[in-house]
């Protein structure tokens, strides 16, 4: 029976060395569903030796070895004595275990490049969103199927055939284990930026469930964000985004109540807003913005964030500025999510009038019909103009099509204050 402490330290260590780990065996095998399979291979190694012989003085090394001895018996159990396979086993014969120095090299050599290769190969188009989310997490942040699958209030056989898809997708299309260069780039490393912004906010404002945060979705995010800012150093977006999962994240410990009850920004306490991630953030932002003084999107929505906080006070938030920038975002990615969070800016610049004049166009959007923050907000905007009627009305409807239960409570409160108010 392992105690709890070495179960823990095998799982702190996995989520360090696994994509590490898998990024060199994808570049060796050149197909990253055997590498994972090799890397778990070494995982359950892992679990039943360390408990017995103590974690190795260096454990990445360790299960470096191990997964490179499966590799070799695979190929030769299998025969495989094309060209590529036998060059494969000719580099993983080269790199055996003859010294713990040959270990290291093994898992350093080129790590920056394999890492880059994975996650642009984890986030590639060619994958449905769900997809790339699912085994980014696996892959890069070290997730188990169960983890995933809790974070998302999904079925785990239903992540682990999402997984199980992805990289038969991957092998049947041939995707190249590579970094995409040239006019591709650009493609690829949007796609990149949505997956790792789609998992921070799934963590920051969750759409289902009974918890209004998920901070260890957010953690790996930005965890995510991190290595690739250092992987990619001259991509002023890439810093854009870490700046804007920062700031937001900065404000975590002010968002909950001691119920669990949700707090929304106005109403927090910014003294427990989290002063070194913001420090982070603003860092990142200054290098976004000197690397390209055109701001991307990510960029963009950093700045805004930036604006609140460096307002200690809710009142000294300068809501003409964000106003300003929600404009600029509009321009470079129209959309209507940006709309909608453009009206909420008029509406505290300019006043309720300005911001429902900008909201109302959205009435009726297809893509808006089962999004609850559309009604919620027009909501808010009518509470303002005291028409506490349709303000009531408004957030019921956004209380209906939620599907949190922290965040419906708070509708719900906000349809009985519009009732009082009628009173």
């Amino acid at each position: 029976m392992e105690s709890p402490d070495i179960s823990k330290t095998i799982d702190a260590v996995w989520k360090i060395e696994s994509p590490k780990l898998i990024a060199a065996l994808a570049r060796m095998t050149r197909d990253v569903g055997l590498a994972e399979d090799l890397a778990q291979d070494a995982l359950v190694s892992a679990l039943e030796q360390w408990p017995k012989d103590g974690i190795p003085r260096n454990p990445g090394a360790w299960l470096m070895a191990i997964a490179k001895r499966r590799g070799i018996d695979h190929f030769r159990r299998n025969k495989l004595v094309d060209h590529k396979h036998e060059q494969v086993g000719y580099e993983m014969q080269a790199r055996q275990e003859d010294s713990a120095p040959d270990f290291d090299a093994a898992l350093d050599d080129d790590v920056g490049d394999d890492l880059l290769r994975l996650i642009f190969t984890a986030c590639h188009p060619v994958l449905s969103t769900e997809a790339r989310v699912t085994l980014t997490l696996k892959l890069l942040a070290g997730l188990t199927t169960e983890e995933i699958a809790r974070a998302f209030l999904s079925a785990e056989p239903t992540i682990q055939q999402r997984i199980v898809r992805a990289k038969r997708t991957l092998a049947d299309k041939k995707i190249a284990y590579e970094v995409p260069s040239g006019s591709e780039l650009n493609v690829r490393l949007g796609s990149v930026l949505e997956v790792i912004y789609l998992i921070f906010n799934e963590g920051y404002s969750a759409t289902a469930g009974d918890d209004w945060m998920r901070p260890a979705l957010c953690e790996d995010a930005q965890r995510l964000g991190r290595v690739l800012a250092g992987l990619a150093p001259n991509e002023p977006e890439v810093h854009g985004l870490l700046a804007l999962m920062e700031i937001q994240a900065s404000r975590s410990a002010a968002r909950i109540g001691p119920k669990g009850e949700p707090i929304l920004l106005l109403d927090q306490d910014r003294r427990r807003w989290n002063q070194l991630l913001i420090q982070r953030g603003l860092t990142a932002l200054a290098r976004a913005e000197r690397l390209r003084p055109e701001r991307g999107p990510y960029t963009v929505q950093a700045a805004i964030a930036a604006c609140h906080a460096r307002a200690r006070q809710a009142d000294q938030t300068d809501w003409k500025r964000i106003a300003s920038l929600y404009d600029e975002l509009a321009t470079i990615m129209p959309s209507p999510i940006v709309e909608l969070n453009r009206s909420v800016a008029y509406g505290m610049a300019f006043g309720p009038e300005q911001g429902l004049e900008v909201v109302e166009p959205l009435v009726g959007n297809p893509s808006l019909s089962e999004y609850p923050y559309l009604p919620g907000v027009r909501a808010d905007l009518l509470f303002k103009l005291k028409r506490f009627d349709e303000a009531k009305a408004e957030f019921l409807k956004a209380a209906e099509l939620t599907k949190n239960a922290s965040q419906r409570a708070l509708l719900l409160q906000k349809a009985a204050d519009c009732q009082r108010s009628t009173n």
